[in-house]
């Protein structure tokens, strides 16, 4: 018998937006660009590291980080968690292994 592959991060990322919006979030999410130096997020100021989805329904603010089985969240990852976190937001570090998290989360 052969292993489960792994499920890469843009398939549970997916994942998670398709569940959020049928449960009627607003979500956003910035993609990567290619650019002559590779792949980038175009973003200024302090926006390395950003949460992957910022999802909004009523009165409720959650942002997430989502990570692949075994993807390292980075430091500045790391400091934008904590700081919605600080400042009252519902932040996450999500992987696939946290779908029940994710879906009790969401509803």
């Amino acid at each position: 018998m052969s292993a489960k592959p792994r499920e890469t991060e843009r398939d549970f990322q997916r994942a998670v937006i398709e569940l959020a919006r049928l449960l009627k979030w607003r979500v956003a999410h910035f993609r990567q660009a290619r650019t002559a130096k590779g792949w980038r997020t175009p973003v200024e100021a302090d926006g390395a590291g950003f949460p992957d989805l910022v999802l909004l329904r009523r009165e409720r603010q959650v942002v997430a980080e989502l990570k692949a089985d075994r993807g390292v969240i980075r430091p500045e990852q790391r400091e934008w968690i904590e700081a919605f976190k600080a400042a009252g937001v519902e932040a996450h570090v999500w992987r696939p292994e946290n779908w029940s998290e994710v879906e009790s989360c969401l509803r």
